[in-house]
Formats: structure tokens, C-alpha cells, sequence
């Protein structure tokens, strides 16, 4: 797969230095100020999204550039937590930039361009695990789950308040990767992401009442997890002293 060159000649690997989830099996290593950038800091008007799909109608090059600038961090971090691997991450990183600069006429900057951006790299992640042995994210928006949602205990700080908190992002990033993937997803897309449960719907194609599902279940399965890891390292610290 090629390399998207742009006037900046950006590259996936020059964020190797800010490492989201390190080493190339991504498994226990998060960088908690990576993944504590969130999409309210980098929000855009109704204006500014019609004003990205004029410039991509263009294929403004300068435009590209802002744009990869602004949420190549994002944009990675979701790879990431969809693939597992940071090799396949990067590929496919750089083949959603060409999607966009390809096909940006299609978007007509009614949706947020996150959202559309988002779209694009989980249809990619689709398409290749249909060729690989990856769990199906389209198998997944298709499954016959429980869709009805449930009360999570509310005893203690929630695992939302729990994603808020920068101290506590990479031992959430860390838990995030041993969720199913289906509830993964929509953690992030949701709280690293910001993105609202109808624009996740619009996303992961699938009915607004699985998202939710997904995402109580997966908050109710986020909780102990972590409590379980909080657990586990004090005694490997005493261990090993």
C-alpha cells in the first residue's frame, strides 16, 4: 500500500514520538496524554465542515494538510483500538487519507466531518478483515445481541467519570483493549470521540438501540475490569521488591 504524500509529506510513523498504545502488538502500553485529547477541543462549526466540503470538492492539497494536522492523532488512536496493531493501523491510516482526498466530493458537510472521517476508516477495517482472520466488524453491526440496555451500579466514581480523569486514561486505554471489540468501539467513539449515540449509529451502521446496548454493556464490563487491574499491579509491586 502506498504512502500519502501531501505538501507536508506526512507520514504516519512522524507521531512515533507521541506513542498512543506502544509497541507493534498493541496490548498494555497507553500514553495518557495522547489519548486525552478529545474531539471537544478541535470541534467545528456547521460553517467550517461546509467549508471542508467545498475545499475537498477542490482537492485542495493545503486543505488536506490542515486536515490530517488537526485529526491524524484521533484518527490513529481508532485504528488502533480497532485493529490491535499498530503496523495495520498505520496502512490503513494512510489509505483512509486517500479515501478522503479521493472521494471527498461525496461528503457534503452536513455531518460532522469526524464522523464521515471515522466512516470511512472503519469501512476500511471491514474490508480487510474480510480478508484476514480479524473479528468482523460488519459481523458484529449485524449480530442478533440483546438490544435492550440495563442499569449499571452507580456506587463509586462511574467509568465515565473514570475516562475524564487524565490519570486514569491509560489504565482505561490498557482495559479498552481486552473489551470485545464491539463494545470497544463504541466506548471510544463515544468518550475519547465525543461523537453522539445517533452519529456512533451512523458510524458503525447499526440501529440506535444496539449502540446503546453496547455501550452499557460495555461500561458495565469497563468497571470491573479495571478494579481487577487496580488489584493485580500492587501485589506484582510487593513481588518484586
Amino acid at each position: 500500500m502506498g504512502r500519502l504524500e501531501t505538501k507536508r509529506g506526512f507520514s504516519s510513523r512522524e507521531s512515533d514520538d507521541r506513542d498512543f498504545l506502544g509497541g507493534t502488538r498493541v496490548s498494555t502500553s497507553v500514553n495518557s496524554g495522547s489519548l486525552s485529547i478529545t474531539a471537544a477541543q478541535i470541534a467545528l462549526t456547521q460553517e467550517e465542515n461546509a467549508a471542508i466540503a467545498r475545499g475537498l470538492k477542490r482537492q485542495d492539497a493545503e486543505l488536506l494538510d490542515r486536515l490530517i494536522e488537526q485529526y491524524q492523532h484521533r484518527l490513529l488512536r481508532y485504528l488502533l483500538f480497532l485493529t490491535g496493531r499498530r503496523e495495520v493501523a498505520e496502512d490503513l491510516f494512510q489509505e483512509t487519507w486517500m479515501r478522503v482526498l479521493v472521494r471527498g466530493a461525496q461528503y457534503n458537510g452536513k455531518a460532522r466531518f469526524d464522523t464521515w472521517l471515522f466512516t470511512i476508516a472503519r469501512n476500511l477495517v471491514i474490508d480487510l478483515s474480510r480478508k484476514r482472520t480479524m473479528a468482523s466488524l460488519d459481523e458484529m453491526s449485524e449480530s442478533d445481541e440483546d438490544d435492550r440496555p440495563f442499569e449499571v451500579a452507580t456506587t463509586g466514581p462511574s467509568p465515565l467519570e473514570q475516562f475524564a480523569s487524565s490519570e486514569d486514561s491509560a489504565e482505561v486505554g490498557e482495559v479498552l483493549l481486552t473489551l470485545d471489540t464491539s463494545y470497544r468501539e463504541v466506548l471510544v467513539l463515544r468518550f475519547y470521540e465525543e461523537l453522539s449515540l445517533e452519529e456512533i449509529a451512523a458510524v458503525t451502521r447499526s440501529p440506535l438501540s444496539t449502540v446503546k446496548s453496547r455501550l452499557y454493556r460495555g461500561l458495565a464490563s469497563l468497571k470491573p475490569e479495571l478494579e481487577k487491574l487496580r488489584s493485580y499491579r500492587p501485589v506484582v509491586a510487593e513481588a518484586g521488591r
